[in-house]
């Protein structure tokens, strides 16, 4: 996958691609102060963050981490406490046991193959468990700098609204992202993308009239 998105990119297609840094070009106007909203000092709690908010909102999650990441500093941390502790302590995220477990999974990982720090490659994140490409992207991206693109369900819907895909796999809307935009603009560009989603064009309502790319988007009149 990884070969196929960097092919895209370095043969980015003509087709569509004004329209499309048009549409970025006013969707980053609009959002300048757009970011992560999981709060984290370092990759690891960028990791556990993420995976913490499966099924649950970043404000709720941060509001846990704040406690968290200062009883937890370090995959050995983890590991110290009992699974019983763990649960506790990530218990209003919802789905806790699980997580849970997902959690003394990735850190044994990080312990046994990576000297206890999180990787910074690709294929490397991969190989944790709990981590799909979108966290991967998303750790690359907001933690370490390399170009990602994250593909949650606000990304993929205004990506689609939009007309940057057809596609409904995450895998390909990333394929065809990464075939419109340069990769220097892949993490701003995911973080754009998923303010719009959360804050403008919403899944049920989408705010069409105060869209900053309304007159560009072809779903506007079907979603108002």
């Amino acid at each position: 996958m990884a070969g196929r998105t960097q092919r895209a990119a370095g043969a980015r297609a003509d087709r569509g691609s004004d329209r499309a840094l048009g549409i970025y070009k006013a969707l980053a106007a609009a959002y300048p102060a757009a970011r992560v909203e999981l709060a984290f000092g370092n990759p690891l709690e960028l990791l556990v963050a993420a995976i913490l908010s499966a099924q649950c909102t970043d404000r709720r999650v941060n509001e846990v981490t704040a406690s968290l990441f200062r009883e937890y500093r370090t995959p050995r941390d983890y590991l110290a406490r009992s699974a019983a502790e763990l649960e506790e302590a990530i218990r209003p995220t919802g789905f806790f046991r699980q997580k849970a477990r997902t959690l003394r999974a990735l850190m044994e990982r990080l312990e046994s193959d990576f000297g206890g720090e999180v990787p910074s490659r690709m294929e490397d994140l991969l190989r944790l468990p709990g981590v799909g490409r979108k966290t991967a992207n998303l750790v690359l991206g907001n933690a370490f700098g390399v170009p990602g693109i994250v593909v949650d369900t606000h990304a993929a819907r205004v990506s689609r609204r939009l007309g940057l895909t057809a596609e409904e796999k995450p895998e390909r809307i990333e394929e065809d992202l990464a075939s419109l935009f340069p990769p220097e603009e892949w993490t701003r560009l995911s973080n754009v993308l998923i303010f719009h989603g959360r804050y403008t064009c919403k899944a049920r309502r989408p705010r069409c009239g105060a869209c900053a790319v309304a007159q560009l988007c072809p779903s506007r009149e079907e979603s108002r």
